[in-house]
């Protein structure tokens, strides 16, 4: 199959975060054609690792990564196109017998969900090749097609997802007294989780209400118990931790207020994207003797778990442009552009070049 084929493919066959079998076997049966000296499949579930090691004796080691995860409506983030990217940079890899670097590559499971890069570095392969730098890429709609976007610091924002379950007392709706139903606490967690919004740029954070359950559907019944749901949104990872405090900080005030108990859930945690900001530079020069490249005022709101490699190797994260009139990432008539493959990978290429 061509390249393009091959997003067609994979767009035709999405496999949701956790069940990515169909492009696992299509990565691994593409990867064996081009003889690389290690492949490591079933890596944190359905991961692909890929290893062309350099003829220099002491030669570094760089990653790339592609997210190869669907949403349930289908290739809607334009995972499918990220994947033909790093196979066709894998072709690349494997015809340039005197490349000076070492080149792994990572075709990584369960990005939506936040947790694929997690995986990948709980099973120790990247810790034992001694990765030195790992760089990855995302489609960018809105931007002319092929424009390279770089950020010295945040690319793209921490996000966390929390639930608050507020546990109080069922009764009969005739006599709500003598129970404890938790519809006005939660009525006051809301209310005052819009004191945490800051859209300032420089301080920005940011807490959505997500969902909000009080009770059944009982008219006999007054509830007693409830849950509220937000995602909490930041700049830095720093700034993360202090958000959740200030959110649990009003949650334990106001559940002692109405004598509730609390529980609290985790979900979906990403952390923010910082950039090493000297790989960014070099990125800069290299890209733009061939592409338009523009530096971002501001970082994405959108959360992505590349962040996650960060936390133990030099690495940098850039957007692609892949069309001004392109539907938003997530729209159901979303669909990765093919004729932006080839610079994806020419991208890839020259970061190995260099």
């Amino acid at each position: 199959m061509t390249i393009t084929e091959i997003r067609h493919t994979l767009h035709n066959n999405p496999g949701i975060s956790g069940n990515e079998l169909f492009a696992h076997d299509l990565i691994v049966r593409e990867l064996q054609a081009l003889k690389p000296d290690v492949i490591h499949d079933h890596v944190g579930g359905f991961g692909v690792v890929a290893l062309w090691r350099s003829r220099e004796e002491k030669a570094t080691t760089l990653a790339f990564r592609a997210d190869i995860d669907a949403l349930p409506s289908g290739h809607r983030c334009g995972h499918d196109g990220h994947t033909a990217i790093l196979l066709r940079f894998a072709q690349m890899v494997s015809e340039d017998k005197d490349r000076r670097h070492n080149i792994v590559l990572v075709f990584q499971p369960e990005e939506e969900t936040g947790k694929g890069a997690k995986k990948i570095m709980e099973s120790g392969i990247l810790q034992k090749i001694g990765v030195d730098a790992i760089f990855g890429l995302h489609n960018l709609p809105g931007y002319d097609k092929s424009t390279v976007v770089l950020s010295r610091g945040t690319f793209s924002m921490a996000s966390c997802g929390v639930i608050y379950k507020l546990i109080g007392r069922q009764t009969h709706a005739s006599t709500p007294e003598m129970g404890l139903n938790p519809g006005l606490a939660a009525a006051e967690i809301i209310q005052r989780f819009d004191s945490l919004n800051n859209m300032e740029p420089s301080k920005f954070r940011m807490s959505t209400l997500i969902c909000c359950n009080v009770g059944e559907r009982a008219f006999g019944t007054s509830a007693g118990k409830g849950e509220v749901m937000f995602t909490l949104r930041t700049m830095t990872n720093d700034g993360m931790s202090t958000l959740m405090q200030a959110a649990d900080d009003i949650v334990n005030e106001v559940s002692r207020k109405y004598c509730l108990g609390l529980e609290k859930q985790v979900c979906e945690p990403f952390r923010a994207l910082e950039n090493n900001p000297e790989l960014v530079d070099e990125m800069k020069a290299i890209f733009s003797r061939d592409y338009t490249v523009m530096e971002l005022e501001k970082p994405f709101r959108w959360s992505e778990d590349f962040a996650e490699y960060l936390t133990e190797f030099r690495g940098a994260f850039f957007g692609l442009g892949s069309g001004k009139e392109q539907p938003e990432l997530h729209h159901p008539n979303y669909d990765f552009p093919d004729d932006i493959i080839e610079t994806g990978a020419n991208c890839f290429q020259l970061i190995m070049n260099n």
